[in-house]
Order: C-alpha cells, then sequence, then structure tokens
C-alpha cells in the first residue's frame, strides 16, 4: 500500500521533512516513489512546498496520508479539494447511471 508521509532530512537540531509516497513496507527514511513536497517545522513560521498536483494524483490513486501529512493537506486546502473531486465522480456517475435506466 502506497502512504503519502513524512521522510526526515537535514542535521542534528535542525530538521526538516519531505514528504513523499512511499511504500507503507519500507523503512522511515528508505526508498520512496516521489517526493511530494517539504515542510520545516524548526522555521519560525512553518514552511510548507506541497505540489498540489501531485498530491491529489497520488489521494486518487488510493495512497493514504498519515495524520501529519493529513493536517499538512489540510491547511493547504488539498484535502477539500481531493473531497469535492470525489463528490463531483459520483454525481456523476449516479447520473450517468439515471439516465441509462431511464434511456433503457
Amino acid at each position: 500500500m502506497v502512504k503519502l508521509r513524512l521522510t526526515r532530512v537535514g542535521r542534528t537540531h535542525d530538521a526538516f521533512y519531505r514528504i513523499v509516497a512511499a511504500d507503507s513496507r519500507r523503512a522511515r527514511d528508505g526508498k520512496f516513489i516521489e517526493i511530494v513536497g517539504r515542510y520545516q517545522p524548526t522555521m519560525k513560521e512553518n514552511q510548507i512546498e506541497v505540489k498540489e498536483d501531485r498530491a491529489l494524483y497520488w489521494l486518487h490513486q488510493g495512497a493514504q496520508p498519515t495524520e501529519t501529512v493529513r493536517s499538512i493537506l489540510r491547511k493547504q486546502g488539498i484535502m477539500k479539494q481531493f473531497h469535492e473531486e470525489k463528490q463531483a465522480a459520483k454525481k456523476e456517475r449516479k447520473a450517468a447511471a439515471t439516465a441509462e435506466q431511464s434511456a433503457g
């Protein structure tokens, strides 16, 4: 299973994290599939950079974000956008099924 999670990089006492898509069976700092963003909690203002299109791609592919990554994506508005896209697709499927039943 693919997870969106944090990978620690940086120096001792000056860490920052990458948001990566990785196989859940791999080690925290091990091999990953793709870098989706960065998170620097040690700065005065937590610096967060996320590639929105890639994060949405992995969410649509079924990747499960960890709690921390989910909260970061929620702050960036990506989780809301993902939810809205899922709801729109669900409505389209329902409308198509209804139209097919009435035509058939």
